[in-house]
């Protein structure tokens, strides 16, 4: 009777099994997008909501919480309807639990896997007090799961990590200073990847950062800012480009800092001519100051400025090869703002957030 029980147990618990590990051909999907400063306390949410009606598995922020050099425009307005006004100081120490209580908690119980951007690094915030404030979200089970599988001795989280579900290898890269991979980091991307060559279970990379590698369509704002930069970022390129042509693993790279919508990022006449083109996305819509699109954005697959959104990922769609991800990028319009979120911060607000809250001179 004993061991009839015993049995029944385990085969219990091998079919209530989590998705992790669980069934690499199951459909499922995941919603990205970064840059939630300025209006992100109000586009957050409506993120939120709207990505909990697709049943995702987890939100991934590709960084930039909030502005730093100086306050959000939410924050201030959020303290002017409490008749506070607003200290640069009191702002500096304050911003990063308003992300936390306002863009993140909407997400409820659903992960959130949080990525450093260069705002993250703007005085007087850093990388050490990023990875002291943000270390639940740094040191998620999964990502110490995997950090410490890869190297026993890597107690502490760092602002660059992975992690892997059904046959997919999540990872993010840190380029938030000096638009560039640092040579511990560079190390550490080309052992992950040297790994995941050798690894038949693993079918799929996808790749997330804020600043786009070099040679995209946005190279007037991503790591092609430094020569460093270019180079690290080059190099990383031409890994996953491997990992896609000779190992045969379907690659997909993700990025924000320019606050567009863009998919097909890398269809420019450098990577068509010096190696090939990698499906590559830009989703910095999630708050932040609204920028108009490049010159070139004509190349890409399709473009959207002065927009907020996110993009829904659905891992194995029907009649696709496991591991195969369609990314659809999911606009939000004014009235998908929730109502307590407008009750708070005032239609006007939220309003002006919309028509308002836009760079009309391209970056150079």
């Amino acid at each position: 009777m004993y061991r009839r029980l015993s049995f029944s147990f385990v085969l219990f618990a091998l079919v209530a099994l989590p998705l992790y590990g669980a069934d690499s051909s199951r459909s499922w999907s995941f919603a990205v997008s970064g840059d939630s400063r300025n209006c992100g306390d109000v586009v957050m949410p409506a993120i939120a909501a709207d990505a909990l009606k697709h049943n995702v598995a987890f939100y991934w922020h590709l960084g930039d919480l909030r502005a730093i050099y100086g306050p959000d425009e939410d924050f201030v307005q959020e303290r002017s309807r409490e008749g506070k006004p607003t200290d640069l100081a009191e702002y500096e120490k304050d911003a990063w639990d308003d992300f936390i209580a306002n863009q993140i908690k909407p997400w409820g119980e659903t992960p959130v896997f949080l990525g450093i951007g260069n705002h993250e690094t703007t005085p007087p915030k850093n990388r050490a007090a990023f990875i002291e404030h943000f270390h639940q979200y740094l040191d998620r089970p999964e990502i110490k799961e995997q950090r410490l599988k890869d190297n026993p001795k890597a107690i502490q989280p760092k602002t660059y990590f992975h992690w892997m579900r059904d046959g997919i290898d999540f990872i993010y890269l840190d380029n938030a200073t000096g638009s560039d991979f640092e040579t511990a980091q560079m190390q550490w991307i080309q052992g992950v990847l040297d790994r995941d060559r050798k690894d038949d279970a693993i079918h799929t990379i996808v790749v997330g950062m804020h600043e786009a590698l070099p040679q995209s369509i946005s190279a007037n704002h991503s790591m092609n800012e430094s020569p460093m930069g270019i180079e690290t970022g080059t190099r990383v390129y031409h890994m996953l480009l491997s990992m896609q042509n000779d190992a045969h693993k379907m690659v997909y790279v993700l990025a924000s800092h320019s606050h567009y919508f863009m998919d097909g990022i890398f269809n420019t006449e450098y990577w068509r001519t010096n190696g090939g083109v990698l499906p590559g996305w830009i989703v910095g819509t999630a708050g932040a100051e609204r920028y108009p699109l490049p010159p070139d954005a004509h190349n890409a697959k399709a473009a959207k400025a002065n927009v907020y959104g996110y993009l829904v990922a659905t891992v194995n769609p029907e009649g696709k090869a496991p591991g195969t991800i369609e990314f659809k990028f999911e606009e939000l319009q004014e009235d998908s703002i929730p109502q307590d979120v407008v009750q708070r911060f005032t239609k006007p607000f939220i309003h002006g957030c919309f028509v308002g809250n836009r760079r009309n001179i391209p970056i150079q």
